[in-house]
């Protein structure tokens, strides 16, 4: 069975998970903040693992071989990281800022749009 091509949305997905899977990695302080304090590993290796986690689904939704499971565990992080950008959009509620502000709420609805690529990604679509 040949794996379907690669659809734009589905390579916006994998370069934004790229991109920020590096980000992670690069500058975990920017996160940090994120991670809600019920978390049990803590916030810097918490970031850290989400890093390397959304570098391995841009990694395994680009493969034709592993792009079916890339897609599930694309979703599947995407939902894991949920509070995270709630917490965000909840202190971003005090930022000066109003574009942080209006993007930091944007990020919690947008998430569905996500989710519905990667699963689409995940049934070969």
């Amino acid at each position: 069975m040949t794996a379907a091509p690669l659809t734009l949305p589905a390579r916006a997905l994998t370069g934004a998970f790229a991109a920020s899977g590096v980000l992670h990695l690069a500058r975990p302080q920017v996160f940090e903040p994120l991670v809600p304090s019920w978390v049990p590993v803590g916030p810097r290796r918490t970031v850290h693992l989400s890093g390397v986690a959304e570098l391995a689904c841009a990694a395994a939704v680009l493969h034709p071989a592993t792009r079916q499971a890339g897609g599930w565990a694309t979703a599947a992080l995407l939902l894991a990281i949920l509070p995270g950008n709630v917490q965000m959009a909840l202190d971003g509620r005090r930022a000066r800022s109003r574009a942080w502000r209006i993007g930091t709420l944007a990020r919690v609805p947008l998430q569905a749009p996500l989710v519905g690529v990667a699963l689409r990604v995940a049934r070969g679509r």
